[in-house]
């Protein structure tokens, strides 16, 4: 990242030029202009529900009305529309299309669908934008620059180049305007998701606000090319002791928030099985050999890629794996990391309890959560499952139904465990395409397995309490203070609950953090009971006695997701 620096100072211009995230307020005209287009398309497309809790059914008088949506069924009427409003809308139905928490699988199958697909900048636009943001013609900064894109998308087009040096290159270039107009409709979305949500108790559940906000932070990550510079130097940087994973050099001279300049990858496609074979590459070895590169981005690194398709994949000679395109990436936390942990040591037990239980740790409730029926959904689900051994189990299908049950009990999972869930997907669908026998599951236990022993481990138990023991410390010496300010101020009748919050802030954080690692601790212990049990039942593979957690221990874990889930919904007010 040593040019990182340099790379920033030229992004400044782009920023200057009004390209940028940082852009002047949007002028009034062209905002209502486009809520126009937009309440016309959905008009059209028989979607009068979306335009009024948009509050844009006042607008559709001024565009003509097409009953076009008796031929079609309604996710082929919001393919449609989506399609017909342009980059920003396509983004967002193919994020939607992996959003088993939020739309319903006849949806879901039909917006993936969604292509992004745009015609080629002319030449003359293309050489204008490297003169631009470069300082140069293409060929003085370029041995070889090709106007011919390799690829184009509706934000941005790649192009194959050639450095002085002779290295191969891959540029990409975003589309003039595009974050104009990305910021634009992101806007116009965000009014209206407001709106909805004031509207409509059903949209206020849903979070329509939060899912707005988290498609806008996604969608403006994509957009700046320097931070998927930084991206990929990080991916580089993990997988450097690994010379069977390739990842693209960045030129930072030749790169700025608009523009980026990666070398070039080759190899075969992950999906050409002929090519493989005829290259000799075993199949099973290479659907493993993936999996284990996820895994240690996930398990080891905590800082993943979020888009694995197909198309981001090359296999070099011998099985190695180029990867490419670092716009969308997850990160784990530690609180998360353990939270997952907790999910997964539920799910190996199979216990609907303790599953609810982290399913609720896990995921902000938009509405009161009925506890008996998620409990019961979920024991189904694991009954369902439950004869069969790791080995048969199809991550895709169980994690999607688990999805299906957080939807219909208004539940929002993070952010990063939606990436995490979708990466392992995508990850298990092209494994079973190089070989059908392959199961994620079975590939991924040693993992969860070795990432739980790591957690649970003298060094990492002693860190914990440690750190409880400084949290104590600490609660100890400011809660006299706080309590004597307290009672002074309800004694002088000057206690307003809403400037003394602020000031409590520290202590109830402390709090908080102290009761969640005393949570920690002690789930850490039973689970590590537990682990010895599920290791002695291994060794008597015809015993039929379960496990069973304490429940002091369920009790700690719920408490300690009530407190992360209002702590972050404290947060976002």
């Amino acid at each position: 990242m040593n040019q990182t620096t340099a790379a920033e100072n030229k992004a400044t211009r782009s920023e200057n030029d009004n390209d940028g995230v940082g852009e002047p307020p949007l002028g009034r005209k062209a905002l209502n202009h486009r809520r126009r287009q937009i309440a016309g398309v959905l008009g059209r497309r028989g979607w009068g529900y979306l335009m009024e809790a948009s509050g844009l059914q006042h607008l559709t008088a001024l565009e003509p009305h097409v009953e076009a949506h008796h031929q079609a069924t309604a996710p082929e009427r919001l393919r449609l529309a989506l399609e017909e409003l342009g980059p920003t809308f396509i983004k967002l139905g193919q994020v939607l299309s992996t959003r088993a928490d939020l739309v319903g699988p006849e949806f879901r199958l039909e917006l993936a669908k969604l292509q992004d697909d745009a015609p080629h900048l002319p030449a003359e636009v293309v050489q204008e934008l490297v003169r631009t943001e470069l300082g140069g013609e293409p060929e003085s900064v370029f041995a070889k620059f090709d106007p011919e894109p390799l690829a184009a998308a509706s934000i941005g087009q790649a192009h194959a180049a050639v450095m002085p040096d002779g290295t191969e290159v891959v540029v990409k270039i975003r589309r003039p305007g595009a974050t104009e107009q990305v910021e634009l409709d992101l806007e116009i979305l965000m009014n209206s998701a407001l709106h909805a949500s004031r509207r409509s108790k059903q949209m206020a559940e849903y979070d329509v606000v939060g899912i707005a906000e988290e498609f806008a932070q996604t969608l403006r990550a994509e957009l700046d090319y320097l931070r998927e510079g930084r991206n990929a130097e990080q991916f580089a940087a993990n997988f450097a002791e690994h010379a069977d994973v390739q990842i693209p050099r960045v030129f930072w001279e030749q790169t700025t928030s608009r523009m980026i300049t990666l070398e070039r990858i080759r190899g075969i496609k992950i999906t050409d099985l002929a090519a493989l074979d005829e290259a000799g590459i075993d199949r099973h070895d290479l659907a493993k050999h993936g999996t284990d590169v996820m895994a240690k981005m996930v398990f080891q690194d905590r800082f993943f890629h979020a888009d694995p398709h197909p198309g981001n994949f090359f296999i070099k000679p011998g099985g190695g794996i180029g990867l490419i395109d670092f716009g969308m990436v997850g990160a784990l936390d530690a609180e998360l990391r353990d939270q997952l942990a907790g999910l997964a040591v539920a799910l190996v037990r199979g216990n609907p309890d303790r599953l609810a239980a982290a399913l609720l740790g896990l995921g902000a409730a938009s509405a009161r959560v009925d506890r008996e029926r998620l409990r019961d959904d979920l024991a189904e689900l694991l009954d369902r499952y439950s004869s069969r051994g790791p080995g048969k189990l199809d991550f895709g299908t169980v994690s999607g139904e688990i999805l299906e049950i957080v939807r219909r009990h208004r539940l929002r999972p993070p952010r990063e465990l939606v990436l995490l869930l979708k990466a392992f997907v995508m990850n298990e669908g092209m494994a079973e395409q190089l070989d059908p026998d392959f199961r994620l599951v079975e590939e991924l236990r040693p993992y969860v397995y070795r990432h739980l022993a790591a957690e649970l481990s003298p060094a990492a138990l002693a860190r914990r309490a440690g750190q409880a023991g400084v949290d104590l410390a600490e609660l100890a010496v400011d809660f006299p203070g706080q309590l004597h300010r307290i009672l002074e101020l309800a004694a002088s009748g000057g206690f307003e609950a809403h400037l003394r919050a602020a000031e409590l802030e520290p202590l109830v954080s402390r709090t908080e953090r102290l009761a969640n690692r005393i949570a920690a601790a002690v789930l850490a212990a039973a689970v590590i009971d537990a682990l010895a049990e599920l290791s002695a039942l291994r060794t008597r593979p015809h015993s039929r006695r379960r496990l069973r957690l304490s429940t002091p221990v369920a009790g700690l874990g719920a408490f300690a997701g009530d407190v992360a889930r209002r702590r972050r919904r404290a947060q976002r007010r």
